[in-house]
This record gives structure tokens, C-alpha cells and sequence, in this order.
């Protein structure tokens, strides 16, 4: 029986049957659910009625599509595996196919045209949503003469496989990699976890010694405390020279198809490059708006970053020898050796106070403090993996709001990095009913070993808290229409409640409520905390032009108005020339693993973690102006803004909460760059 094919189960809050499915049910479902859509969006076309919002707009299609689709994507990023990554190939360009068939339909988008230019007087959400419909159609080819249309379908079917073929090789080549260290010297400077973590990586593998791959757990690590210069620099470059290889995973000609499709695609449009196109529907609006914003903060960092480099330099030429020329594998060696010079704490002098299952209790508990929420693990919730733990959000009322996924820990089948994702979206039904959302958040945090509970860096529990803030713009969603709630607002507006809630990582009434040694309980010492408030900046400027350099080389790509012809590595050198900082090493990449931009949402829109930031940074100072646990302005946060999805243009609703627009002047205070 295929659980894929049905849309009630006979399990907590309708959840999705897991343990009940195989990779075999995706297809045939996702075939069903093509076959009846294409019906429902028939019967909307043969409506002899006038075209009215009502009868036009509005009607949901069959919700096995978009219930089969959501989980086999889900799964194909926290756990996929070889049927999983052929099955991805086959029913991308179907499910490109199948959208095309719809956004270029000149039937349906004549009925949406009609209503867009004579619909009744409507509330401000449904025109929110009907100019989204339009947009979408228009936005998608549905102007296009029909030759230009198959032009347009073919180049969009491409461009989906070869996402898919970017991902694959890239989490293939990911997985490809280890370090194996048999000799207990080379081990020198590294920090018990990441040698523990190391010897169990070893084991699971049948190997003696100890074990280093690429996810962020274990070569973070290694790259900031390994004595061995040698090693540190053969991990750094199997990191940057992912996929360049000549090899079955090179992505080179990928990135370099990706973005002249991309580009294509937006001429036909009538848009002069693939950034025009992406930023009408963006609160920076155009390019000049992002280049001002990466200028305006180049300008204000990069005077803080190149201090910042000579500190970590003179320190390193103090160690070995004034002859030493500091490399992108020696920056995070020295610079935890300046911090810990300057501030006495590194990125492990927290370790032991950040326990994971006390981190979890610390951030669920300021959820509870800000907005009166609860959390309760429910294990009768069916999960996708045994590291999976599943929750039950209830309102202060005790009003269910949602079911909340957590995956921590990295695995084979797991891409790298941390995201939110949602199984189902928050909306009102026909029957008036407020169905709410199934929301999971995936991170790669450092794992549990046989001595040890799994103990965090206060990076990770920044990251813990960024994606458990993106959860909550899911779990407070309280609107009418599906493809408005949740996190469906422009892009640079969606990272606002995400990286808020990083702030809360430094602050010592949040540290104060979870923060124990986890083997003798003591709390967090108050002058460790002095010593973490004093060194929240360090690094501020480097980090700032790092983040621009991205910036920079996805504008790069997406404001070219001509193919991409030349190399990747030499292209990508020049685009972000003025933002690097230490020596460009010959022959590593970026582009060919960068997925935000190439395989992910953030193609022409990577300015959006800064602009963001920009924004998350003053609404943070409204916090500290009321109180940062001040419950009346964190419901005027939730009622502004994590409630309303994209009902709105996300400018009004942050002027609804702030009173006022955001400048860069609280970010500039809060890294005491002002």
C-alpha cells in the first residue's frame, strides 16, 4: 500500500507515515498526483463562469502533488541514498515539465489575467496573493508566442536536472574524502572532542587510528586546532578543491550551464540579466540598491578586517619567524590563538557548558520566556531517522500550533550545512478549519561519542538558534492562504527571524538559564561570560568582507548581460578581488560547491544574509531598548511580523513593529565599528 497516495494517516496531527514509506512510493505517487492536478486546473479552465477571484484563484489542486514532492526533496536533502539520487533525475524535468504545462497554459493564465485586471475590491492578503499568482504566470513565460514558450520549457528543464547533478556530486565527492591519521602525533593541538569524534569516525569505518572528513563537525575542528601545518593545509584544499577535480563529480561546466540558463531565461523574459529579474520581487528591488548596500559595508569593514588580519599575521610571524607568510590554512590556527591571547577563550573553552540536550532545553525555554510557547517530545510521532526527534509546539493557551522536527547530527546521507524546511504549511481549509504547520529544522552539530554527550561550540548553538528562528516564523503562521504563510515572504526578508535570534547567544540572562558543565553542573562562570561579551566582535570585519566576497561573486554571476565563457576559478578570483583578504590560492573553488546560489534559493540573492542582518541588527536594538525578554515587544515581533508571512511587503510589516525603517546604524554600533 502506497501511503503517498493518501492524504489522511492514522497518525499524531495527520504527520507523514514514515516509517511506512520506500523510495518505490515516490514515482507512482508523484505521477497520481500530476494526472489529477492537470484535472483540477482543467476544471478551473472549463468554469463557464466569469473568471472572479473566487472561482479562479483561490481553488487548491490535489494535495498528493505537493505532499510527495515536499517529502522526496525533504529526504533527498537529510536522507537520501543512490535510489533516492536516480529517482531525483528522473521526475525533476517531469515535475519542470508538469509546472511549465501550467505556468504556459494560455487558457488558465487568460482566466488570471481577467481577474488580475477586473477583480472585485479585495482585502489587503488576497491581493497579496493575486499578484503573486499573476507574477508567477508572467514571471514564467505565459507572454511568450508559443515557439519562444518550447525554447523557454526546454532551457528550464535543464536547468532543474542540472541542480540536481550539482548537488549529487557535490555531497558524493563530500562523502568521498577522509583524512586517516595513524599516528597519535599528528594529533597534536586538537581538542579531546574532535579526537574523540575522530576515533569513533574511525571506527564506523573498520579502521584504526582516527578518521577527519569534510562536514563542518570534524573539519572545522581540525582546521582551527591541528599543530600540523601539512595536514591542516591537505584538508583545506580537499575542502576548495570540491569538485574541480578531473573526475565524474567536476561542476565546473554545471555552474558555468546554470548560470547561462539562468540568464537565457530572464532575457526571454524581457529582463536585461537574471538579477533584474529576481530583485523585483525583493525588498533592495534592483542591483544599484545591492551594490550600495555591499559597498556602503565594505567601505565601514574593511578598514576593522585588515587590522584584524595584521593581529592574527604579527602573532604568527611571532611564532615562526618573521620569513612566514600566513595562508587561508594557517588563519583559523592563529586566530584562536590571538583570541585566546586577547580574551583568554577559544571556540572549545565552551564546550563543556553547551551540552546539547541542555542547548535545546535553553532555546525551547526562550521561546517559552519571549512568547508563552511549549514544547513537548512526542516519540509516537512516526520520523525519517533514528536521530530525528519530534515535538508538539502548544500557544500559551495550550492551543496546538504545531509539530516541530529536529535532526542534529551529520550523517553519509545528510548534505552539509543547516536549514528549516516545513512538511506541511500552516492555512485555512474550505472548512474554516486553521490547519497548522509541520515544520523540521536540519543542522550538522557536533555528534555524541562513546565518552562524551554531544557538546556544542556557541557557533553551533548560533546556528541551532538561526534555524530554530526560521521554525518559529513557521510555527506562528496565522493566515489564509498556504503560499503566504510560513516563511513564503521576498527573499531578503526571510533570514530577519533567523538571524535575531542569534543575538541571543551572547546575552547573559540567555546563557545564565541552560549553561552548565555537564559533568559537574557548575554554571557557566560569570567572568567566562565578561570574557565572551568582550570578544563577541573579534574577527567582526573579516567576517563581514567574507560574507561580501559571496555577495560579490553572486552578483558577479547574475548581473552578466552575455554568456560566461571563461574559466570558473579565474572568474571567480576576479569577482571578488576587493573583498579577499589573505593569499588566493591557485586552483581552488568556490562556485563549483557554493549551492546556495547555484543549486539553492539564493541565486542573485546571497546580499540577503547582510541585508538582513542590516534589519535583524535594529530590531534587536528595539529589544534592548524595551527589554530583550520584554513579552510585549516580542508579541508585537510575533503579531507583526513571524504571523504574517508574506501577506504583506515585508517593509510595511517591519515599520509595523519598529515604527520606523532600518538603517545600517545598529549594526554598525553592535560590532563597534561606530
Amino acid at each position: 500500500m502506497n501511503r503517498l497516495l493518501e492524504t489522511k494517516f492514522n497518525t499524531p496531527h495527520n504527520c507523514i507515515p514514515f516509517t511506512e514509506l520506500c523510495v518505490e512510493d515516490f514515482e507512482p505517487a508523484i505521477r497520481h498526483g500530476i494526472e489529477m492536478e492537470d484535472k483540477d486546473i482543467q476544471a478551473i479552465i472549463d468554469n463557464p463562469e466569469e473568471p472572479t477571484f473566487e472561482n479562479t484563484i483561490i481553488p487548491k489542486t490535489d494535495e498528493i502533488l505537493s505532499q510527495a514532492t515536499t517529502v522526496f526533496f525533504n529526504l533527498l536533502s537529510a536522507n537520501t541514498n543512490d535510489q533516492m539520487d536516480e529517482l531525483a533525475y528522473k521526475i525533476s524535468p517531469i515535475l519542470t515539465e508538469h509546472s511549465n504545462r501550467i505556468l504556459l497554459n494560455p487558457e488558465l493564465f487568460k482566466r488570471i489575467k481577467y481577474v488580475w485586471e477586473h477583480h472585485r475590491t479585495l482585502t489587503p492578503e488576497e491581493e497579496m496573493l493575486l499578484r503573486n499568482v499573476y507574477e508567477a504566470f508572467e514571471k514564467n513565460g505565459a507572454n511568450l508566442d508559443d515557439e519562444t514558450k518550447k525554447i523557454f520549457t526546454e532551457k528550464k528543464m535543464e536547468l532543474s536536472t542540472l541542480t540536481v547533478k550539482f548537488n549529487e556530486n557535490l555531497l558524493k565527492e563530500t562523502n568521498a574524502y577522509t583524512l586517516h591519521i595513524t599516528n597519535q602525533a599528528d594529533l597534536a593541538g586538537l581538542p579531546d572532542s574532535a579526537i574523540e569524534a575522530a576515533a569513533m569516525a574511525a571506527r564506523e569505518r573498520d579502521l584504526q587510528g582516527w578518521v577527519f572528513t569534510l562536514q563542518a563537525p570534524s573539519y572545522g575542528p581540525f582546521l582551527t586546532y591541528a599543530d600540523n601545518r601539512e595536514l591542516r593545509r591537505q584538508i583545506y584544499m580537499a575542502k576548495n578543491t570540491l569538485c574541480i577535480k578531473d573526475n565524474e563529480f567536476n561542476n565546473e561546466e554545471i555552474v558555468r550551464r546554470i548560470v547561462n540558463l539562468r540568464r537565457q531565461i530572464a532575457q526571454m523574459l524581457g529582463y536585461k540579466t537574471f538579477a533584474d529579474y529576481v530583485l523585483t520581487r525583493r525588498m533592495a528591488q534592483n542591483k544599484e540598491r545591492v551594490n550600495e548596500l555591499i559597498q556602503q559595508l565594505l567601505e565601514a569593514y574593511r578598514p576593522k578586517a585588515l587590522q584584524e588580519i595584521a593581529e592574527v599575521e604579527a602573532l604568527a610571524r611571532r611564532t615562526e619567524g618573521e620569513n612566514f607568510t600566513l595562508q587561508p590554512w594557517d588563519f583559523s590556527y592563529y586566530s584562536q590563538k590571538l583570541r585566546r591571547e586577547k580574551y583568554d577563550i577559544d571556540t572549545e573553552t565552551f564546550r563543556p557548558y553547551l551540552q546539547l540536550s541542555k542547548v535545546k532545553e535553553g532555546v525551547f525555554s526562550l521561546a517559552t520566556r519571549l512568547y508563552g510557547i511549549q514544547f513537548k517530545q512526542n516519540n509516537d510521532i512516526p520520523v525519517y531517522h533514528p536521530d530525528v526527534e519530534a515535538y508538539e509546539v502548544f500557544d500559551g493557551d495550550g492551543t496546538f500550533l504545531a509539530v516541530l522536527y529536529a535532526d542534529f547530527y551529520p550523517r553519509a546521507s545528510k548534505q552539509s550545512g543547516a536549514w528549516m524546511t516545513t512538511y506541511r504549511e500552516q492555512y485555512i481549509d474550505d472548512d474554516g478549519e486553521d490547519v497548522r504547520p509541520h515544520v523540521s529544522i536540519t543542522m550538522n552539530l557536533t555528534k555524541p561519542t562513546d565518552e562524551k554527550p554531544a557538546l556544542l561550540t556557541l557557533g553551533e548553538v548560533e546556528t541551532f538558534l538561526h534555524e530554530f528562528g526560521h521554525a518559529l516564523h513557521a510555527i506562528f503562521s496565522k493566515v489564509t492562504f498556504e503560499s503566504l504563510s510560513c516563511t513564503n515572504v521576498w527573499w531578503d526578508f526571510v533570514e530577519l527571524p533567523s538571524q535575531f535570534m542569534e543575538n541571543y547567544a551572547t546575552e547573559p540572562e540567555f546563557l545564565n538559564t541552560f549553561a552548565r558543565h555537564y559533568e559537574t553542573g557548575e554554571p557557566l562562570p560569570a567572568e567566562l561570560i565578561e570574557r565572551l561579551r568582550r570578544s563577541r566582535n573579534f574577527l567582526c570585519g573579516y567576517g563581514c568582507l567574507r560574507q561580501l566576497s559571496f555577495c560579490q561573486l553572486d552578483m558577479a554571476y547574475y548581473t552578466r548581460h552575455d554568456d560566461l565563457l571563461s574559466p570558473i576559478i579565474p572568474f571567480e578570483q576576479d569577482a571578488w578581488q576587493s573583498t579577499q583578504l589573505l593569499p588566493a590560492i591557485p586552483d581552488t573553488c568556490m562556485s563549483t560547491q557554493f549551492g546556495h546560489i547555484m543549486s539553492g534559493g539564493y541565486p542573485a540573492g546571497y546580499y540577503s544574509y547582510k541585508w538582513a542582518e542590516v534589519i535583524d541588527a535594529d530590531a534587536f536594538a528595539c529589544f534592548q531598548e524595551e527589554g530583550i525578554f520584554n513579552t510585549k515587544t516580542a508579541n508585537r515581533f510575533r503579531h507583526a511580523i513571524l504571523e504574517r508571512g508574506g501577506t504583506d511587503n515585508p517593509m510595511n510589516l517591519y515599520t509595523n513593529f519598529r515604527g520606523k525603517q532600518p538603517t545600517i546604524d545598529a549594526l554598525l554600533r553592535r560590532n563597534q565599528i561606530v
